[in-house]
């Protein structure tokens, strides 16, 4: 569930239902997802998270793929860690963990103006023999975990360091570190004090029965400043100082146990004071408030090594992760001297004669299609001159015509997607442009074998692909990846909220392609004809077939080749849509516009100057057209007018808006 489909989609329909059922409903689906074979594949293909290496980093002995996290609370029973790690995250909180259960029946609820969740409990959890349980099946992840263990509300001292060894004892085969949570808001004055306090003595506890693993304090942000100066100081003088500390992500209300976005400001006012207070080499993990990447970014600012996501996957959704990532990494490529562009001859510029190819070829088919429709060899094929074929059925050029010229008008769509992607793409070596580009090529090629199915050699296409193929497989030879230095979108205003849109409709365009492209293909190579063609030509393939035997063949290479010319076309608009929609990316907007319309304006004017006007035959046209019309629509002031995406007014979070 990705942003476009999540903002556009399902989050509207799940903010409609109760909170508990809502993120039951959600988590499962996405876990079963990744639980089926090729799950966690799709989840990737659809968000391409992967990001880049130079976000990796390594913190108390422990690798992380990426600076951002989640919190324990967002998935408490587990049911979706191998879907989420799929998100872009690099490592996982899993609590809190108490030795017993803590289950309410109380409503978890929303709070959409102020993007707020309210808990009825902090602690709420499955309890210890549970957690460990879970913990001893595959987790479908490789991520780091860390346990935010607590005691039982009420403990006395005693029970607090007992049940601390028992949580510390049984995790630690599991845990990469662990966050201690024993700073609860109803003992913070006696938590903190004097040398022989529970604080101490956890912290001597836990040394000692996990050495060797990272510890993290807790620290709630109610916690007043001046306490948590003294607990700083008190540890630093017992050198008892942990590794990291771990900023709570959310507050104490009269409603419940608020996690949202009110938590940024005290996250911040912590993160500057422990700055102050601590060593470099200190970790500092802010959970508090990230609803946008431009949170993580002031919590960065402010001194956080790691952050973590709780009510900000919920709000802004799935895509938060890889958005906080990309924001990250800018900062990072803007800080390096640019590397040289490569050469023409490198890869991208035979990506731009291909499509230059395509384009011509497809300009001079249409030509062909639109005036002579038949060459040479196809009437030595059939063994009969055009005006034979207009006398076994006067509809039967026009029918022809009408392949022809959509297969043109498809093949300069490919031609400008391809010349743009290598162009704005290759030349800028990006992972997702090489990858669109090498998937649809390999379907485009491979589908020549389609021209054969019926034993009919075409060999313009022939000669089309020999010239065009090394083109292709030259484009490919550079696989060395940058990570792009355009800035990001680090806001969630209402120009992302409408790109949301715009990108699904594109996506969703994309996918009724492809979807068109195999049906026209498959029936091409089988059946050739669906009830409307036979409708149109007022006739039936066995008189077809009977009154010359290659008239089927010939007619069904042409749609065969119109069917794999349009799934090529399809993967390329589809990858595009997927990966490479980003604000200010006007390029790529004005690549949409481009590549669309020689499609649509060779499909709709054939069949309207043929006459082949039949409303079921054309509604998937109209639709395609509709998803096109509103993708470049909504997507046009996130890609083209907004100019600058660090620039934008605050996230507007009205339930009602979405």
């Amino acid at each position: 569930m990705p942003d476009w489909s999540y903002q556009s989609l399902f989050r509207p329909l799940l903010f409609k239902l109760p909170a508990r059922v809502a993120r039951a409903v959600t988590l499962r689906a996405m876990g079963g997802l990744s639980a089926i074979p090729g799950g966690s594949l799709v989840i990737r293909t659809l968000g391409h998270m992967e990001v880049s290496p130079l976000l990796r980093r390594r913190l108390n002995a422990i690798d992380f793929t990426y600076p951002v996290g989640l919190s324990g609370g967002t998935d408490p029973h587990g049911n979706a860690h191998g879907a989420l790690a799929q998100f872009g995250l690099g490592f996982l909180e899993i609590g809190p963990v108490t030795v017993q259960p803590i289950l309410h029946k109380e409503a978890i609820s929303r709070d959409s103006a102020r993007e707020a969740l309210v808990y009825p409990d902090r602690l709420e959890n499955d309890g210890l023999e549970a957690i460990a349980a879970r913990m001893k099946r595959k987790q479908g992840h490789k991520l780091p975990v860390f346990f935010r263990i607590c005691a039982m509300p009420g403990s006395s001292r005693d029970q607090v360091l007992t049940e601390f060894g028992q949580l510390l004892d049984r995790l630690g085969p599991y845990a990469a570190g662990f966050y201690l949570d024993f700073l609860d808001e109803s003992r913070l004055q006696q938590e903190i004090g004097e040398a022989g306090s529970c604080t101490l003595e956890i912290m001597r506890s836990a040394r000692s029965l996990v050495p060797g693993k990272p510890l993290f304090i807790y620290i709630p942000l109610a916690l007043p400043d001046g306490k948590l100066t003294a607990l700083v100081r008190l540890l630093g003088e017992h050198g008892l100082l942990s590794e990291g500390i771990v900023l709570g992500d959310g507050l104490r209300t009269a409603q419940g146990y608020e996690i949202g976005a009110s938590a940024k400001a005290p996250t911040i006012d912590k993160l500057n004071l422990l700055k102050r207070e601590l060593p470099d080499s200190f970790t500092l993990i802010a959970a508090g408030g990230i609803h946008e990447p431009q949170d993580a970014l002031d919590c960065v600012d402010a001194g956080a090594d790691l952050v973590q996501l709780h009510s900000g996957l919920v709000y802004s959704g799935p895509g938060l992760p890889k958005r906080i990532n990309e924001a990250l990494l800018h900062r990072i490529v803007t800080t390096e001297e640019a590397e040289a562009a490569p050469s023409f001859w490198s890869g991208w510029g035979w990506m731009c004669l291909l499509g230059l190819g395509m384009i011509i070829s497809g300009i001079i088919a249409w030509i062909i299609a639109a005036t002579t429709v038949v060459l040479p060899y196809d009437t030595a094929f059939l063994c009969i001159t055009p005006a034979t074929m207009e006398s076994i059925n006067n509809r039967l050029l026009p029918f022809m015509s009408h392949d022809r010229v959509t297969l043109a008008g498809t093949m300069i769509s490919i031609g400008i997607l391809y010349g743009q992607l290598g162009w704005h793409g290759l030349r800028s070596r990006l992972h997702w442009a090489r990858t669109a580009l090498l998937t649809s090529g390999i379907v485009g090629f491979s589908s020549f074998l389609l021209f054969l199915g019926y034993g009919f050699f075409d060999p313009l296409h022939a000669a089309a692909a020999v010239i065009l193929l090394p083109m292709f497989l030259f484009s490919m030879r550079d696989r060395i990846e940058w990570p792009s230095r355009k800035p990001t979108n680090v806001r969630n205003d209402w120009v992302w909220r409408m790109a949301q849109r715009g990108q699904l409709m594109m996506v969703a365009l994309g996918f009724a392609l492809a979807i068109g492209g195999i049906t026209i293909s498959v029936i091409g190579v089988t059946h050739v004809f669906v009830p409307e063609d036979l409708e149109f030509l007022m006739t039936n393939s066995a008189s077809l077939s009977s009154a010359n035997g290659n008239l089927l063949p010939l007619i069904a290479h042409d749609r065969a080749g119109f069917g794999g010319a349009l799934l090529s076309d399809a993967i390329a608009l589809l990858a595009a849509s997927l990966w490479g929609i980003g604000q200010g990316q006007r390029w790529l907007w004005w690549t949409f516009l481009a590549a669309g319309l020689p499609a649509f304006i060779a499909g709709f004017s054939v069949h309207l100057q043929i006459g082949y006007t039949d409303l079921l035959h054309l509604s998937p046209a109209i639709v395609a057209l509709l998803l096109y019309v509103l993708g470049l629509i909504w997507l046009y002031p996130y890609m083209v007018k907004s100019a600058t995406p660090y620039a934008g007014s605050r996230r507007i979070a009205i339930e009602g808006a979405d």
